[in-house]
């Protein structure tokens, strides 16, 4: 038995030989060599699903290493993103969230796989899904669930709402569809212009794949090999449509025609993470831009209007849960790969919880902008103004031009 313990024990090893190994053993003994390389394993490396290319002869490899601490990490966001989308979703309900509120259950995998990937200066612009990218751009979740609910404390002051959220280098939170495409090719032209070495990911979903513009500006970014990811995140659904009933051609990865493509599982966080590494080395050699798909899966409505259940069945839903969730099948990894163990992933879930119960606290209690708020953030750098009302009573004299300075007058935080 000790010598089968110290043949399992190992700092970096195949996910596939850990477990053919390890599965031989009497089950008393299965034990004993989880506890050992959960002490002793500090990396593992998992294959991934195969690839898709599109005028590529190589593209990002199958054969994945990840880090304990790094494996932790991902989980870890990947279980705040969806409390959070959850706890949004019931501030919803109870009618605390006025507007459009669209969540990103089943998806966390693109969000927080490309961003364990991208430099702090590269440029992130998506669609109005936006909430997991706030949180993984700088955001607290008390910022975004506050933004929600209309509070001082949002992530812009209550002003944005669910649809318009931003961060350094995060340009949003874009609420037509479709509109980010030209925006993100025009981040990536900044990076070129500036001589930077840095890439825009350009997010849009399968429903915005039919929109004009983005053929106008993969043949821009084409002309000027320009440093532009255009990413398409395939739920399978635009709004209610399924992809085969609004595409010809459902490979989206192949939309760009004469760019390159690449389609990924976006279920699994560390094949992302793999992509999008890959994909910024292409881009900054300078060879242009590049069309990535991500298979994935949204697990609530379209928005929360839609009870997502009038064009796809509760068992369809529920199968992909069981077959498919990126946390759970990662949590079942790096359990088997001897990363983590059961109960350090249960106190990461209790810690999750506890962070996302007191972000909703804030949420609720927090009071909104006082109204003359409604006066800042027109115009930028101008001197005071005169907001003219129906009748000369009713004018006001814009003393801030900014919500922060408004907030600092009041003696609040901002």
């Amino acid at each position: 038995m000790q010598k089968a313990i110290l043949l399992m024990i190992t700092t970096k090893y195949s996910y596939h030989t850990q477990i053919s190994k390890t599965s031989k053993l009497p089950i008393q003994q299965q034990s004993l060599v989880a506890l050992s390389i959960r002490l002793s394993s500090n990396e593992a490396s998992f294959q991934t699903k195969p690839y898709k290319l599109h005028r590529l002869e190589s593209g990002p490899s199958t054969n994945i290493s990840v880090t304990r601490n790094d494996a932790l990490d991902y989980y870890r966001k990947m279980v705040i993103i969806r409390r959070m989308e959850t706890a949004a979703g019931n501030l919803y309900k109870e009618r605390l969230v006025r507007g459009f509120c669209h969540l990103y259950a089943g998806q966390e995998a693109i969000a927080v796989g490309l961003c364990a990937s991208k430099d702090n200066e590269d440029a992130i612009i998506t669609s109005y899904r936006c909430h997991a990218w706030t949180y993984l751009t700088g955001s607290g979740i008390s910022q975004i669930l506050s933004e929600l609910t209309g509070r001082r404390t949002g992530n812009v002051y209550g002003k944005g709402g669910s649809m318009h959220m931003y961060n350094k280098n995060f340009f949003g939170g874009n609420g037509i569809v479709g509109a980010q495409q030209a925006l993100g090719a025009g981040l990536a032209f900044a990076h070129k212009y500036n001589k930077k070495k840095n890439v825009s990911y350009t997010l849009f979903g399968d429903g915005a794949a039919n929109q004009g513009q983005l053929y106008e500006v993969i043949n821009m970014c084409a002309l000027w090999d320009l440093p532009c990811i255009f990413i398409c995140e395939n739920n399978g659904y635009g709004m209610g449509t399924p992809a085969d009933r609004a595409s010809a051609v459902t490979d989206y990865y192949t939309r760009g025609d004469y760019i390159p493509g690449v389609w990924a599982d976006g279920m699994d966080v560390l094949a992302v993470r793999e992509t999008i590494r890959w994909s910024r080395e292409y881009c900054n050699a300078g060879k242009g831009p590049l069309m990535l798909e991500f298979a994935t899966y949204r697990y609530s409505g379209h928005s929360m209007s839609d009870p997502g259940t009038s064009y796809r069945t509760r068992d369809e839903v529920q199968q992909m849960r069981k077959t498919s969730d990126p946390i759970t099948g990662f949590r079942d990894k790096i359990i088997a790969a001897g990363l983590a163990s059961e109960e350090e992933l249960k106190g990461i879930d209790k810690e999750a919880k506890k962070e996302v119960d007191a972000a909703v606290n804030i949420a609720r209690t927090e009071p909104p902008l006082p109204p003359e708020s409604l006066y800042c953030d027109i115009y930028h750098n101008t001197p005071p103004q005169y907001v003219r009302g129906v009748t000369l009573d009713e004018s006001v004299v814009q003393k801030h031009c900014r919500t922060e300075d408004l907030m600092k007058s009041l003696g609040l935080n901002a």
